[in-house]
């Protein structure tokens, strides 16, 4: 079965806004990755359809997502709005040329542009700023997060021992991507067994863990002159807060500025949470983690050419595993 094609997805999409009640004056194919997004402009204003990658969450999974998110809006959190059909569900069922069926849902479109894109087109001055920004919005999430209760029934993964890593990761195994060498699978694999100890006798209470965006990075923000709005909750979980806080800084690891961007970043965290010196010692051990679980998701998508950036990933990552220290 090959990859579907753009009118068969369009066709797909007609077919899930139907169901929403949305007839749509244009369509337009917004982005092509895991997920499939459209653009559909109506006479009740702009939406965004997502045609769901298959395989990845059941409908339970993602229902549970659109709960925790309506919890977040109704507390003035700025995310999506979801859109419901006319019979009350959040997703439907849609065929892709009756090679494949792919769970379809809808919310508000948010205006705006998205924050890497807005870094690489400011330059590097205002980046501290941004990071202080980003912890805030995380601390946000998080101090939600600590007083909120799933209903019954709410079910979605963990990015815990077992998920991050245990012998069969969320995200794939790391030590088995094709650019790592028996030598470095050996170091990999060792480091993985300390690091799910570690993480096994880490505390689950609501103040340390808790419902995470788990891909709070700054191609999932959206920004509209001052406003910030958090986007794809695709890979949100339970999971460690601090956790969050190392995907957010993920990215930036090899830069000489790292230490600075850091500190901005936990520097806005505190203006709306605490985080405590025990917390962020967790950090390296969670930069590390998150470093792991992208080389397992690259292996994951063998169709994706991550250029130099694996090479560099790599590099930090047994870095990572040579320099580990249990908390």
């Amino acid at each position: 079965m090959g990859d579907p094609s753009d009118e068969a997805l369009t066709a797909a999409a007609r077919e899930a806004l139907a169901a929403f009640g949305v007839r749509a004056d244009r369509l337009t194919l917004a982005s092509r990755s895991e997920n499939i997004t459209f653009r559909a402009d109506a006479a009740g204003g702009a939406y965004s359809l997502r045609l769901h990658r298959p395989g990845y969450h059941t409908l339970e999974e993602l229902n549970s997502e659109r709960v925790w998110t309506r919890a977040l809006r109704e507390a003035s959190h700025a995310v999506p709005e979801g859109i419901e059909t006319p019979d009350g569900r959040a997703y439907v069922c849609v065929d892709i040329a009756g090679d494949e069926t792919r769970l379809a849902g809808m919310t508000r479109w948010v205006e705006g542009e998205v924050l890497a894109d807005v870094l690489k087109r400011e330059g590097d001055a205002p980046l501290a700023d941004h990071f202080a920004k980003l912890g805030e919005i995380a601390a946000g999430l998080h101090a939600h997060s600590e007083t909120w209760r799933p209903p019954a029934g709410f079910t979605r993964h963990a990015v815990d021992a077992e998920g991050l890593m245990s012998e069969v990761p969320h995200w794939g195994a790391f030590w088995d991507h094709a650019a790592v060498t028996p030598a470095e699978r050996a170091l990999m694999t060792a480091t993985r067994e300390r690091l799910y100890a570690a993480l096994t006798h880490l505390p689950r209470d609501p103040l340390r863990f808790g419902m995470i965006h788990a891909d709070l990075h700054h191609g999932n923000l959206l920004v509209d002159g001052e406003h910030l709005t958090v986007i794809d909750f695709d890979d949100a979980a339970f999971g460690w807060y601090i956790y969050d806080l190392a995907v957010c800084l993920g990215a930036y690891e090899a830069r000489t500025d790292f230490a600075d961007l850091q500190a901005a970043l936990l520097r806005g965290y505190r203006t709306r949470r605490a985080l405590g010196p025990e917390a962020e010692a967790l950090l390296p051990m969670f930069l590390l983690a998150r470093r792991l679980a992208v080389i397992g998701w690259l292996h994951q998508r063998p169709e994706i050419d991550p250029g130099p950036r694996l090479a560099e990933l790599k590099t930090l990552a047994l870095a990572g595993c040579q320099g580990f220290e249990e908390p």
